[in-house]
């Protein structure tokens, strides 16, 4: 697993712990690239990123002039991706890439093309009851409307193939760009796996910046998102023939034939 995987990092004014985590990601042996935006922080964000991507040549770095969203950034990011397979890494300390190993393992072995990190298995330190509760409500409600079953739709770490993030046509901005992923991943047909993962949450004090409204929101989209028709939400370069291929081909993989 050395080498393979891209790891693209959204941050907004995250200068007291972006150094932090980029030393952390860049001790991983499966870490090929880092993909950074700074999406118009107003610290020293952006400094930290220039710094790491003229002494590491597996860092680069690109800026937004305005703070448009966590969605913004990663779409971002995507169109850079180089390596076979790709993770968003928050710029906090709420995700610890020693789980890297975990989340790529079924991409490795070809057992699964999408592969969601499920806090509160491996381990876990939450700060608010409606918190998790929103984040229950928001994941049954993608269950019941695309007949699924995920334990953790808000989980920051989604590794996929980086052909799919590609092909995916995100247009979330903010943190809808969670909800617009998991929504689009199913209506292509994939079934996501999931693995247990370590979680520290970090408090509003500490900059924790998803609310209520954004549970409000993922809602919404779910719900717009099941109801677009395949050629709205893919664009006319859309290819079902692929992704019945790919999917034909994960299921030959199964671990124990």
């Amino acid at each position: 697993m050395n080498r393979v995987l891209s790891v693209m990092i959204p941050a907004f004014n995250e200068e007291r712990t972006l150094e932090v985590i980029l030393n952390h990601v860049l001790e991983r042996p499966e870490v090929g690239e880092v993909i950074a935006v700074d999406d118009g922080s107003t610290d020293g964000t952006w400094a930290i990123m220039s710094r790491f991507a003229d002494g590491d040549k597996r860092v680069r770095a690109f800026r937004q002039d305005t703070n448009r969203g966590k969605g913004a950034a990663v779409r971002r990011a995507i169109t850079e991706i180089r390596m076979p397979f790709a993770v968003v890494q928050d710029a906090d300390l709420e995700y610890d890439p020693r789980d890297y190993p975990t989340l790529l393992q079924p991409l490795v072995e070809g057992r699964a093309d999408v592969v969601y990190g499920v806090r509160g298995f491996a381990g876990q330190t939450a700060f608010s009851f409606w918190f998790v509760m929103g984040n229950m409500a928001v994941t049954t409600a993608a269950n019941l409307l695309f007949d699924c079953y995920i334990s953790d739709l808000e989980s920051g770490y989604k590794a996929l193939r980086a052909d799919l993030w590609r092909r995916l046509n995100l247009q979330g901005d903010r943190f809808g760009i969670e909800p617009d992923i998991t929504a689009r991943v199913l209506r292509l047909g994939y079934r996501i796996h999931e693995v247990p993962i370590r979680y520290y949450a970090r408090s509003r004090a500490e900059g924790k910046k998803l609310t209520w409204l954004d549970g409000l929101r993922a809602l919404g989209d779910l719900v717009r998102i099941r109801l677009t028709p395949y050629n709205g939400l893919f664009g006319r370069t859309a290819d079902p023939a692929y992704h019945r291929e790919r999917q034909r081909q994960l299921s030959l993989r199964h671990p124990l034939m």
